[in-house]
């Protein structure tokens, strides 16, 4: 057996092994103080779920892309010991202009605007 065979059939008899607990332990009496919402010892006023701001969501996603970004060109001081290391900077300098490009539209757009 090969390398990849051997991380597939691992990674498969893992999950498996991971379902079949999951369904053989169930929680069979669920604690319904622990599935009722928390507020400071009072009774609940109204519901729990409240609306999630477009906002936050906005910001999050550009947080990920981001640090996407940063996880992308970590490994960038290496990339002049490649055989050609030009490529790589103007690769890494085309994602960087594609992020920066997308940052000045959102901006632009008002979508980095907290108040409105």
């Amino acid at each position: 057996m090969n390398l990849i065979s051997t991380v597939i059939l691992i990674a498969s008899a893992l999950s498996l092994v991971l379902i079949l607990v999951s369904f053989w332990l169930p929680q069979l009496n669920p604690d319904y103080e622990k599935l009722s919402p928390y507020e400071c010892g009072f009774d609940p006023l109204g519901s729990a779920r409240l609306p999630f701001s477009l906002r936050f969501f906005l910001i999050a996603i550009l947080f990920l892309l981001f640090d996407l970004e940063i996880a992308l060109l970590l490994p960038l001081p290496w990339g002049d010991q490649l055989s050609n290391p030009a490529l790589t900077f103007m690769w890494a300098t085309s994602v960087l202009a594609l992020l920066t490009l997308g940052l000045i539209y959102e901006w632009l757009q008002g979508g980095l605007e907290w108040a409105e």
